[in-house]
């Protein structure tokens, strides 16, 4: 409460027992009192004080009243007068403004006429006796800034004419261009002919100054296509018949035209653009290409025609591929052998096959096709580039954009009819001819054997001649398509290689793994013979070796194999600047790389189980026979070998090493490491397989020493099983390992496994607890 007073809670004086909680409850009461009492003497007390102040702001408030009034008696009586004095100041400054701003705009007008007239009389004085060309163009020039309106206007028609020069000023001017453009044209053309090349330069910077740019342009550019024109005449002209037919001829002629072109684009382009503005270039090299069309498509009709490339083609597709064909023929039996490269029979197969199409014809005529194609494409970017924004984000983000002439010029349809389309055609052939004639003289490694005691003939990998020569016809395919910088090229190529790779060079291999070298027994229940063994796994060696020539050749391609250090950047951009064509190139390589890796890593896999389950799989069980025969897993306590210190400790070991190492070791030192590993992986896991059963089998015949032995024994077969092979064989015995350590624990141990949750104990077991209990049910009592 106020006063630093408090009261005691109130109380009930209708609840009081006896006269003394009365006489308290009394007492409460007036205390009580007394406080109200002193809070409302204060309030009356303080109203005296606010009665106080608003007194004095009624006070104010008649003073503000009184100020107010005086304030508007002011502003209506003084300032109303200086308010409109200023109104009409300001109207007189804006009136003033305005009408000066009209003597401006006259006196613009006037000097204009005046610089109208003094330009039409310098003109007709120019034009005159003194045929002062450049000083009458100078006239037209400062003419041509002048507005249209000021030109056309009445002012000046009334100003500007004279006696000499009574017509409009239009009209004046206009005819003098014309005359001049006329005049210059034929001075132009004069000291073209004349060779005069200072002349042509004198009039070729006149045609802007009288607003004619695009006949000077026009002009220009016939005047530098004569010079090509005469240029390539020159070239192609000189040669002599028979030097048309050698070398690379035409594509060396077309190199020199498109080098001739780029020559004048340079040189001309400064003066070009120093008097006709930037990027005016672009008109001339318009121009030029009508004439590199014309030259080019002379060059290109002529190799075409001279090359007899119509011939070539139908002999192409007329081309029988007959021993591809015959070869996967359901009916076609398997070859005998493989015949040497010089026997008579091979001899005159090649005759026949090759009588169609000369090889050679075709490698010379790609060649040549792929040289005029990278020049095409070169010529092609220099151009684009030339006529390319002046903004560079285009460049950067979106790669080189062609111009419109230059797409659609002639020129560009002959390299796609004459050059594109026949590449693609011959390049397929080429490449399917070669993998054709690569399986014709296919020939194995010689002296190969499984004997590890006698030497090998050969130096790994061992693979057939066919690997070697079509992998580096693909490189070279490769090579020389890239080369032709044509996405055309590559779209088609590539996709097609592919298929020839996917469906006859993977095919052959099937076919030959399939008819002429299946490891299949001779008699029923032995092993295949050696022979077929060695030629199989050569196959699967050629399906290996292939993936990583392919890999490696896609790789070079795409320029990734630099080293770390250096700086990465595909050589795709530089061959394919326009657009989004490098991506596109890059991921055709990569799809044609995916695509046969797959279909090779099918029929590899494939070769892999067929390898194991005809040469391995029938000798391992014997092996393991072999390893524990005689063993006694539940030996009486008076044997001496308990402990396994006996001559005999190591006696399964030895044994499975020295089965297990005769029959994987040939084998190894044949396969490729890539390949040998995944037939180490089968192998390991049929094994453990085998192992899982052995021990199983051993149900009541193990005690608690023999299972000691057991749990070293098999310790033993797993190293030795996975020697030489990677670390993560190990895994496939995660069983094993963990039934011997089951049959070996002691009672507490096996107690505390039983009555654990799942990962209690940290093993990662990989037996369930049904299992656990019936390895451990293994061991006798």
């Amino acid at each position: 409460m106020e006063n630093g007073t408090s009261l005691a809670p109130a109380r009930d004086i209708f609840a009081a027992t006896s006269v003394a909680e009365i006489h308290a409850t009394l007492a409460h009461l007036h205390q009580q009192e007394a406080t109200v009492t002193r809070q409302l003497n204060n309030l009356i007390a303080s109203q005296k004080d606010l009665s106080r102040e608003l007194g004095r702001l009624d006070l104010l408030r008649a003073h503000l009243g009184t100020q107010a009034v005086n304030t508007r008696a002011i502003s209506n009586g003084m300032l109303s007068d200086a308010a409109s004095t200023a109104n009409r100041i300001s109207s007189a400054v804006k009136r003033l403004d305005h009408e000066q701003s009209n003597v401006k705009a006259t006196l613009e007008v006037v000097e204009q006429v005046a610089e109208l007239k003094a330009c039409v009389l310098g003109v007709h004085g120019s034009m005159g006796a003194p045929q002062d060309w450049e000083t009458a163009a100078g006239y037209l020039s400062r003419a041509s800034k002048i507005p249209d309106e000021v030109i056309d206007g009445n002012f000046a028609e009334e100003i500007v004419p004279t006696a000499e020069v009574p017509d409009p000023p239009r009209v004046t001017l206009d005819a003098a261009a014309e005359s001049l453009c006329g005049l210059f044209l034929r001075e132009f053309d004069k000291a073209a002919k004349g060779g005069d090349g200072s002349r042509v330069t004198r009039f070729f910077k006149l045609f802007p100054l009288i607003g004619r740019t695009e006949v000077g342009l026009d002009a220009y550019g016939r005047y530098v296509c004569q010079g090509v024109a005469a240029r390539a005449r020159t070239n192609f002209n000189s040669a002599l018949p028979a030097q048309r037919k050698e070398g690379y001829f035409y594509g060396n002629t077309i190199t020199k035209l498109f080098e001739h072109i780029a020559q004048i684009v340079d040189g001309h382009e400064p003066l070009v653009e120093r008097h006709y503005g930037v990027g005016m270039m672009a008109k001339v090299i318009e121009r030029l290409q009508i004439e590199a069309d014309v030259q080019g498509g002379i060059v290109l009709d002529t190799w075409h025609e001279e090359r007899t490339v119509d011939r070539k083609l139908t002999d192409i597709k007329s081309y029988a591929f007959s021993f591809l064909v015959q070869s996967f023929l359901p009916s076609q039996k398997p070859a005998m052998g493989t015949p040497r490269a010089g026997s008579p029979a091979n001899a005159a197969a090649r005759t026949s096959e090759d009588e169609g199409v000369n090889m050679k014809e075709v490698d010379r005529l790609l060649a040549e096709s792929a040289l005029m194609l990278g020049r095409w494409a070169l010529y092609s970017r220099f151009i684009s580039s030339k006529c390319a924004p002046a903004e560079p984000e285009d460049t950067i983000d979106h790669g080189l954009v062609m111009p419109q002439f230059l797409a659609t010029s002639n020129l560009n349809k002959k390299v796609s009819s004459h050059l594109v389309e026949p590449f693609n055609i011959m390049t397929t052939f080429f490449f399917r001819r070669s993998v054709e004639k690569a399986f014709q003289l296919d020939q194995s490694p010689s002296d190969l054997n499984l004997n590890p005691a006698k030497p090998l003939g050969s130096d790994p990998p061992f693979i057939t001649t066919a690997v070697d020569t079509v992998m580096y016809i693909l490189n070279q395919v490769l090579q020389r398509s890239l080369a032709t910088s044509q996405r055309a090229v590559i779209s088609s190529v590539v996709p097609s290689v592919g298929r020839v790779l996917s469906a006859e060079f993977i095919g052959m291999i099937q076919r030959k793994m399939r008819d002429e070298s299946y490891p299949k027994p001779v008699i029923q229940g032995g092993l295949p013979p050696e022979d077929k063994v060695i030629a199989f796994l050569v196959l699967i060696n050629n399906l290996d070796v292939a993936n990583d020539y392919i890999k490696r050749i896609v790789e070079q391609q795409l320029g990734k194999q630099k080293q770390p250090s250096e700086e990465h950047k595909s050589p795709l951009l530089d061959l394919f600047p326009f657009g989004h064509d490098a991506t596109f190139v890059e991921n055709t390589l990569k799809a044609m790389e995916h695509s046969f890796s797959t279909k090779s890593g099918e029929l590899l896999n494939d070769s892999i189980q067929v390898a194991f389950h005809n040469v391995l799989k029938p000798r391992v069980r014997p092996i393991l026979a072999e390893a524990f025969r005689d063993i006694d897993y539940a030996p009486n306590e008076g044997d001496g070998d308990e402990d396994g210190e006996g001559d005999d400790a190591n006696l399964v070991k030895s044994r499975f090493d020295r089965g297990w190492g005769a029959l994987i070791r040939p084998i190894k030192r044949i396969l490729t490491a890539a390949n040998f590993d995944r037939l180490l992986t089968v192998a390991v896991t049929y094994l453990a397989s085998a192992l899982e059963k052995r021990i199983r089998s051993y149900y009541g015949r193990v005690n608690e020493s023999g299972a000691a032995r057991l749990e070293r024994d098999i310790s033993g077969i797993i190293a030795a099983a996975v020697v030489g092979g990677k670390y993560g064989l190990r895994d496939a015995f995660t069983k094993c390992t963990q039934m011997t350590l089951i049959m070996n624990m002691e009672d507490d141990e096996w107690e505390e496994v039983t009555n654990e949750e799942a990962g209690d104990s940290g093993i990662p077991w990989v037996l369930d607890a049904e299992e656990r209990r019936r390895v451990r049910a293994l061991v006798k009592g």
